[in-house]
């Protein structure tokens, strides 16, 4: 005996929401490599500090390449984005220009430094224009739109996140530029680990409260 087809409105009521729900957008961490991605960006440093007062420049920047080369291949090895490792072997790869170029080990540093420098103004300078670069980004990445722009409270979110990005990194620039200008290149490896990761997982912090606030105003 055939059996009757189910009737669609008897089904269970999150079928449809299921059906059609669209993919979960990536978190803040997720764009940038997860917690094994922050810490995998500081290796090749941690490297060149380590190798360069026990056996000299050369080995130290060359160390420091195998390990950035080392942390894609194991990230390749457990699926997880490759981005991150491409984008730290090439920022290393810089640095060890520099470096060997220069012939000085604190040469390593100059790349990190200036960066910090341009990129905490151009920070500071989409909050004076009204176009946090927080947000901004935040927006472009999820195609999410901009009508945050509009929200006092959302906007005053992002503007807080992205001065705590600014602060921070014009705080890295002033502390290591001075000690590149003494010649301390032990502790502007100290200054890069210990301005690194930690103030990074604080202005992560910040960038997600902005998020969920901005979040609540487009809900």
């Amino acid at each position: 005996m055939t059996q009757p087809l189910p009737d669609p409105s008897t089904q269970h009521p999150n079928v449809e929401a299921l059906a059609g729900s669209e993919p979960r957008a990536p978190t803040l961490l997720e764009q940038l490599g997860g917690v094994g991605g922050l810490v995998a960006s500081v290796v090749p440093a941690v490297v060149f500090v380590a190798v360069n007062p026990l056996a000299g420049l050369q080995p130290a920047i060359w160390a420091s390449l195998g390990a950035a080369v080392a942390v894609g291949v194991w990230r390749r090895l457990r699926r997880e984005p490759l981005q991150p490792a491409v984008s730290g072997i090439l920022g290393v790869a810089v640095c060890a220009f520099i470096a060997y170029h220069t012939g000085q080990a604190r040469g390593f540093f100059l790349y990190g430094i200036w960066y910090s420098l341009l990129a905490g103004l151009t920070l500071t300078l989409s909050i004076v224009v009204r176009r946090p670069l927080v947000g901004v980004l935040w927006s472009v990445l999820n195609g999410s739109g901009f009508g945050w722009r509009t929200d006092r409270r959302a906007r005053f979110g992002f503007d807080v996140a992205t001065m705590v990005w600014a602060v921070f990194l014009l705080a890295r620039f002033g502390v290591q530029r001075y000690l590149y200008d003494l010649r301390q290149t032990d502790w502007l490896g100290v200054a890069r680990l210990a301005m690194g990761l930690p103030l990074t997982a604080v202005a992560a912090l910040v960038t997600i409260w902005a998020i969920r606030r901005a979040v609540r105003v487009d809900g």
